[in-house]
């Protein structure tokens, strides 16, 4: 079964709802749940690598920042509610590779996240999801969050 699992979570109800699901999931299979929240970089912050510590967030702005901090505590408190072991990760760059790198990090079995930005243009031009399908080294679920 699933040992470690990520989930994408932009602090959207969409993305409440992908993390709603993947940490039923981890509970069920007494895993580990990673949430990740990736913020695209600003000009000023394109030259950092992309998957920076919390602490690099300092290039998206204070703003940002606090935030990335409240979705992520948001998520987090989703998924303890259900009994599950938590870890929280702020980090910029491009949403798609940031998971798959962590997914990597991590030894994830399964990555997972919302449907959101699958339909119509967005799907062959490339959306999130859709870019973690096609690029994942492990399982991937895409919840629907319609």
């Amino acid at each position: 079964m699933f040992k470690s699992i990520v989930v994408g979570s932009d602090g959207s109800h969409t993305s409440s709802l992908a993390v709603q699901r993947a940490a039923e999931l981890a509970k069920t299979c007494d895993a580990q749940l990673h949430i990740v929240n990736v913020c695209k970089p600003t000009s000023t912050a394109m030259a950092a690598p992309e998957a920076m510590a919390m602490a690099a967030l300092s290039h998206v702005g204070e703003d940002a920042q606090k935030q990335v901090a409240q979705d992520l505590e948001h998520a987090a408190s989703v998924a303890t509610r259900e009994g599950v072991r938590v870890e929280t990760h702020g980090r910029i760059g491009d949403p798609a590779s940031v998971i798959l790198q962590l997914a990597e990090d991590t030894s994830a079995d399964l990555i997972i996240v919302g449907n959101r930005g699958m339909k119509g243009a967005r799907r062959i031009l490339g959306s999130v999801p859709n870019a973690i399908a096609h690029r994942a080294d492990c399982a991937v679920m895409i919840v629907p969050t319609f």
